[in-house]
């Protein structure tokens, strides 16, 4: 996807995280850093996850804990300079609060929803890492991806022609549960084919109230107008 190096993502089961306590564990979710201080690639969220409750973190590291155990050990990454040396100044601070937000505040629990799912860092205008800050979640960043495909995320602002404006809860709601793997079948996506990076399979295991409280944030943005075109195939020779 045009990363600036090679990224592995870490193996996750007791296998490797036994080392780490639940302190190293919470700091290295929260703000990037692992227990041997070195940054994280922020393919990791951790700018977003800086923002969760403790208790959601505690369950987090809690259930890791239950995972079974499974070998993998994978190559440190290796990143393309100058961001070699740029990243080691990039870790953050954890600023969420104790408890998460009450679920029977829709706007602020809904706020909670996006932030912490990382909904911003694919649905803003721009580049990987250059997002357009000035029109949030008006969709539009290209993915590239390998076969020549490019895949856009969509306006998620309430604008009625070009974002979400004249979807009902109960649409946006069907949106993800389409995707559970529970109910729905998989087929492989073949190479050239459209596809997506949207974790719509993860999302879709969430409760349908988070998913409604999402759908009522996304409805007090600015309607921002911004056609986004979501799929461009590859190029034939």
């Amino acid at each position: 996807m045009g990363l600036p190096g090679e990224v592995y993502a870490k193996n996750l089961t007791p296998t490797n995280l036994a080392s780490y306590t639940d302190g190293e564990l919470f700091r290295a979710i929260t703000t990037g850093i692992d227990r041997n201080d070195n940054v994280l690639f922020p393919i990791m969220p951790f700018p977003h996850y800086a923002h969760m409750a403790e208790e959601d973190v505690y369950s987090i590291i809690a259930y890791l804990r239950t995972l079974e155990p499974v070998e993998g050990n994978y190559p440190d990454k290796e990143l393309d300079f100058p961001l070699s040396l740029i990243i080691n100044t990039l870790g953050g601070t954890y600023q969420g609060p104790p408890n998460p937000p009450s679920s029977s505040d829709k706007l602020a629990y809904g706020e909670y929803m996006v932030r912490i799912a990382a909904c911003g860092d694919c649905h803003y205008p721009g580049a990987l890492g250059q997002l357009d800050m000035t029109r949030p979640f008006a969709g539009g960043m290209e993915f590239n991806l390998p076969g020549g495909i490019i895949v856009r995320p969509g306006n998620l602002t309430p604008d009625t022609e070009t974002g979400i404006g004249n979807w009902t809860k109960e649409y946006f709601t069907e949106r993800f549960k389409m995707h559970d793997p529970n109910v729905t079948p998989y087929m492989p996506v073949e190479l050239g084919q459209f596809n997506s990076v949207m974790p719509w399979t993860m999302y879709a295991g969430m409760s349908e109230e988070d998913i409604g409280a999402i759908y009522d944030y996304l409805q007090t943005l600015e309607p921002i107008h911004n056609p986004v075109v979501k799929f461009t195939p590859p190029a034939t020779e």
